[in-house]
């Protein structure tokens, strides 16, 4: 048994806000902190922040943070006594915690057998069966050709949800209305397990339509006890990503709330578990006595802040403690509700896309949790998840948490990347939500999302932040950078201004009689991004001349009758090329896949005609790269 105080230094194998969280417990310990990090994270805050740092490999997470041996070499050179896995990469590897076994270094987490039972999900179905926890109906693909698997899932009954076996987070999960799409969902799915968790095993489960989803969290010690410390609710979700969590959960009875954590509690035993560890259920919204295991988490959770909120435990503490040997202590009265929002750099106006490239300006809220992955001069690539931030509210009741966290939110200033803020604001102000009338659908009943032009407010801000800029410096190199020509210097005040926002739409300043508002900076590109109330908005400067170039290019445009090429979304990797080059293809057909943090993304065909591929499998795309062109018989 090891005692805590052997345990003086902790390899932290992951990056991100995860990374800089665990060290703060870390330093809060007087343990000393090593950071690893890929070569796109040489810069990152958690490198800063630890003690010691140690590069594992190139920017891929095939290459570095999913590396078991990069990262037992990394502890192994700087003495660490144990690694914590943090979430997502390694953390349910059974392979790191035989490795750390192996070298004589605790694993912060639980043993390789629980881990190789819950860590597939199809096994941890049948095991907590034979336990008599509650599952969904359905089947383990494993193995089974498409014909059988067809056969099997007629049998289940339609709608299914397809999962990868091996994995969390919503990757890879599809849903299949009809036997017709099963062939494409389990392409779809086998592909992202394969590059998410290198296997592409998955299992087929009945969809329940109207589900919330709910998690119990779990602690177990080396001596035998087990411990419920409450429940979290997860329901808002957006294809099986989370968004918005919470605990308590939003009015589940008691009754189910007792029988949710003394299931959650029995999987646990039937494992030994040892560690933190999250049990989740699916419990149908129209008959909330009725819930089903889905998967057992067999690590630290993203949204452990709001557990750690209502229960005033720090679990990563815990988790080192447990480690050590020690005993748990009893589990405490949870107090108040708290509320996290999970920030994304992603744009929702745009189909949710991720969004690269450096935060001009971060600016977090006080009075609120912040757990941040970036500050002002990060960068945000396209190799990781593109979770950036978690905002967490807590008071006496629900309601308050959630106005609390919508204030916060309203505080909360990224510039440089596109982030989903605004559309968290209008999810906590939602009837729905506010009443805690939930399921994981509700979030699909707000989209698409149409985005709101800017504010005069905002204009008028861009305007005197160009002008401002201008007169700061060289007029010349100032007007050269915001893409305007000015007049002179000192009519600058009367200068006519419009901008023009990504959706190609152009809009006038206003004069100088309009207040300004917002927080306000330029990008590398002499866009200017201006932040009011969350929402943040990128202006590119034009001058009449430009305006002018920019409406006979649209003009040109429409005469040529235009959607020609299927551009990238974002910047990524090609993953799949659905058709041959020459191929007669119709309009929404999808013709390339792309991949960036972690999500793959379809490029459909913008009309009927004849396609041309232009890239190929492993290709490197930016963001509005033509990767397809349609052509007709007579030009193709």
């Amino acid at each position: 048994m090891t005692d805590l105080t052997q345990l003086d230094t902790v390899l932290v194998a992951n990056r991100g806000e995860i990374a800089r969280r665990i060290i703060r417990t870390l330093r809060a310990s007087g343990i000393r902190s090593i950071a690893v990090y890929s070569d796109a994270d040489a810069h990152a805050p958690h490198v800063r922040e630890a003690n010691q740092a140690v590069r594992i490999g190139a920017a891929a997470a095939s290459s570095s943070y999913l590396d078991v041996d990069a990262v037992v070499a990394a502890a192994r050179s700087t003495g660490s006594r144990a690694i914590h896995p943090g979430y997502g990469f390694l953390s349910e590897s059974a392979s790191l915690a035989t490795a750390c076994a192996e070298a004589g270094i605790v694993f912060i987490g639980p043993s390789v057998a629980a881990l190789q039972i819950m860590g597939d999900k199809a096994r941890a179905r049948d095991h907590v069966s034979r336990s008599g926890v509650p599952v969904v109906p359905g089947f383990d693909a494993r193995g089974l050709s498409d014909a059988e698997i067809a056969e099997e899932a007629a049998s289940v009954g339609f709608p299914l949800l397809i999962k990868p076996s091996a994995g969390g987070g919503g990757k890879g999960m599809e849903v299949v209305d009809d036997a017709s799409d099963l062939p494409r969902a389990l392409a779809s799915a086998r592909r992202i397990a394969a590059a998410a968790f290198a296997d592409d095993a998955v299992i087929v489960e009945r969809l329940i339509r109207r589900p919330r989803h709910i998690e119990v969290q779990v602690f177990g010690d080396v001596h035998g006890s087990v411990i419920a410390l409450g429940e979290r609710e997860c329901t808002l979700q957006r294809r099986h990503q989370k968004v918005i969590e919470e605990a308590p959960s939003a009015g589940i009875p008691e009754a189910t709330r007792e029988r949710l954590l003394e299931a959650a509690v029995d999987a646990a035993r039937s494992v030994d578990y040892v560690g933190a560890g999250t049990v989740e259920f699916l419990v149908d919204a129209d008959r909330p006595e009725d819930f089903f295991f889905i998967e057992m988490n067999t690590r630290l959770q993203v949204e452990h802040p709001v557990t750690e909120e209502v229960t005033g435990l720090d679990l990563v503490a815990m988790q080192i403690a447990v480690a050590a040997g020690d005993h748990l202590p009893p589990a405490p009265r949870l107090h108040g509700h708290a509320v996290e929002a999970r920030v994304y750099a992603e744009s929702p106006e745009r189909g949710f896309l991720p969004s690269t490239g450096r935060v001009l300006l971060f600016d977090a809220p006080t009075g609120v949790r912040v757990d941040a992955a970036v500050e002002t001069d990060s960068v945000v690539t396209e190799f990781y998840d593109p979770m950036i931030a978690k905002v967490i509210a807590h008071a006496d009741d629900r309601a308050t948490a959630l106005r609390r966290l919508d204030e916060a939110l309203s505080r909360t200033v990224v510039l440089g990347v596109e982030t989903n803020i605004a559309f968290l604001r209008r999810l906590c102000r939602d009837e729905r939500v506010v009443s805690g009338d939930l399921d994981t659908g509700l979030i699909e009943t707000l989209l698409p999302v149409s985005g709101e032009p800017p504010t005069p407010a905002a204009l008028a801000a861009a305007r005197a932040h160009v002008l401002a800029s201008g007169a700061a410096g060289s007029s010349e190199r100032a007007a050269a950078r915001a893409g305007a020509v000015w007049q002179t210097l000192s009519d600058r005040e009367s200068t006519s201004l419009a901008f023009e926002t990504d959706d190609g739409q152009v809009h006038d300043a206003p004069s100088s009689s309009v207040a300004a508002r917002g927080r306000v900076a330029t990008d590398e590109d002499g866009a200017v991004w201006v932040g009011v109330d969350g929402s943040s908005v990128r202006l590119r400067p034009l001058d009449r001349r430009r305006r002018m170039l920019r409406r006979l290019a649209d003009r040109s445009g429409a005469a040529a009758g235009g959607g020609h090429e299927g551009l990238a979304p974002m910047p990524g990797s090609v993953v799949a090329v659905h058709v041959q080059d020459g191929t007669d293809v119709t309009a929404g057909m999808p013709l390339v896949s792309i991949e960036a943090m972690k999500m793959e993304h379809p490029v459909l065909a913008p009309r009927d005609g004849r396609v041309r591929v232009l890239v190929a499998v492993g290709d490197q795309v930016r963001r509005d790269q033509a990767v397809v062109r349609m052509t007709t018989e007579e030009n193709g």
